[in-house]
């Protein structure tokens, strides 16, 4: 219980952490459960949208959705989108790139980054029904999530644990974590599809499967590792994928 707690107050910003204390070990492990708290992010960032769809244009009500996730996660995986876009961008080789990202300051590729990012993200969610696109918001956030929490199998550490941001080398994912996490994932998401989404999208979730694999060929090749601000550049990458996937299937379709 207290790996799945120590996940939720790792990336959130509730205040899980009056519920217990939890020693920085099960912290190592956080990424391992990452999926988990997409149903507290995703789920707010949900209704959100879908209840202010009832009283605003879809523009209005998709920028709120997403907006309530910000402030749930304190723009953690954001940050870690525009370092990733600004060590990537403006570094030559890994010590440069390393030190960029490290670097707190945002620099033009990281401000471009997240404008196109956002950008995208809302003229892709508000071009939907607001419901289908409220529910692909709670199915991407946690699928998402899943795809780029498997970074910890596939990569190293970059750094030293005493270089990092958080102090904290992730621990790999066990097997039987791994399972559940793919089980749980894949169940919600038939749930969901098969109530509010017409079934065929489903077929985008192979986008984003394709493009971390991609990203993590791109990571290794260019620091041998990952980062933080990998971890979340992968999941909200991914996430826009699947949704723009998901946009192209349901223009077909329809």
């Amino acid at each position: 219980m207290k790996h799945i707690l120590a996940a939720f107050m790792f990336f959130t910003r509730l205040p899980f952490w009056r519920l217990a204390d939890v020693e920085k070990e099960y912290f190592k492990n956080v990424v391992n459960f990452w999926p988990w708290a997409g149903i507290i992010t995703g789920g707010i960032g949900a209704w959100v949208m879908l209840g202010a769809s009832f009283f605003l244009p879809p523009v209005v009500a998709v920028i709120l959705g997403i907006a309530a996730r910000v402030l749930v996660t304190g723009a953690l995986h954001e940050d870690g989108l525009a370092d990733f876009f600004d060590g990537f961008g403006g570094g030559r080789d890994k010590e440069s790139i390393l030190r960029i990202m490290k670097d707190s300051h945002i620099g033009s590729y990281g401000v471009l980054g997240l404008i196109f990012y956002f950008a995208l993200l809302v003229a892709v969610l508000s071009s939907m029904p607001l419901a289908i696109a409220a529910s692909l918001f709670f199915c991407g956030d946690i699928f998402c999530k899943f795809i780029s929490s498997n970074i910890v199998n596939l990569l190293p550490y970059s750094r030293k644990e005493e270089e990092s941001k958080n102090k904290l080398i992730y621990n790999r994912m066990p097997v039987a974590i791994f399972v559940v996490n793919l089980v749980s994932a894949a169940l919600l998401m038939w749930g969901i599809y098969t109530l509010y989404i017409p079934f065929a999208a489903i077929y985008a979730a192979a986008v984003p499967c394709v493009l971390f694999l991609l990203l993590v060929w791109y990571m290794k090749r260019k620091i041998q590792g990952y980062t933080g601000d990998c971890c979340g550049a992968s999941f909200l990458l991914c996430e826009l994928s699947f949704y723009i996937a998901s946009l192209a299937i349901l223009n077909v379709q329809l």
